[in-house]
């Protein structure tokens, strides 16, 4: 069947429409699948950056390192292969090289979007407070196992004592409710006692009253 006048322009509109909206549609998936793919791409590169770095030995000088990596060194590194390894050999020349100050100390290593932005810094142990801070939300970081055994030792001291404060505060509530219960039972036999008294009292008042009745009457 034709269509024709207002009808057809009706119709020519409504399939102009939908064709905008697939179109619009269609554009949105392919971007929304192109950024899917984008990260999946840069997750799995870290991955196998991370995997480089774990390749790398530590200087026995160097007790702390933390790598940290900004998005756009990661993104210029993916793209541009030389990039990536010119990185990666500066951070294999700084781990595997004596650091001052030697024999312990911790290093932070910061990766940027060019060469002209990568630094080494190094700090004593004694002076660890800095490394912690500048490590805090690092891409890479390893610490000596001498300072993980510290740290274990550390929370095992204080989930024993925490245990022993707890063993503390039971044997200090058992012995408060068995005073509680003993002050309970002393009140009860004291308040016995006093009934006791009071119906004894009774007792000699009502016989002393009889018997000065029964004088009384004999007396009468």
């Amino acid at each position: 069947m034709a269509i024709s006048g207002v009808g057809l322009k009706f119709y020519q509109n409504s399939v102009t429409a939908t064709k905008s909206t697939k179109n619009v549609n269609s554009a949105e998936e392919t971007s929304s699948m192109r950024e899917l793919s984008e990260a999946e791409e840069m997750a799995a590169f870290k991955k196998e950056f991370y995997a480089e770095l774990e390749k790398i030995p530590r200087d026995r000088t160097i007790a702390n390192v933390a790598i940290n990596i900004s998005e756009e060194a990661f993104k210029n590194m993916k793209d541009d292969p030389k990039y990536r390894e010119q990185m990666l050999s500066v951070i294999r020349r700084d781990m595997t090289g004596s650091v001052a100050p030697a024999p312990d100390c911790s290093l932070v290593i910061t990766v940027g979007a060019t060469a002209k932005d990568y630094r080494a810094d190094g700090w004593s142990v004694n002076n660890d407070s800095e490394f912690y801070a500048r490590s805090q939300d690092s891409f890479y970081k390893k610490t000596s196992e001498k300072k993980d055994r510290q740290k274990e030792l550390l929370e095992e001291y204080l989930e024993k004592r925490a245990q022993a404060k707890k063993q503390q505060q039971e044997m200090l509530n058992e012995k408060i409710a068995k005073m509680e219960l003993e002050k309970s039972r002393l009140s009860q036999s004291w308040s016995s006692e006093r009934q006791m008294a009071k119906a004894a009292n009774s007792y000699d008042a009502n016989v002393m009253t009889g018997t000065a009745t029964g004088s009384a009457s004999l007396l009468g």
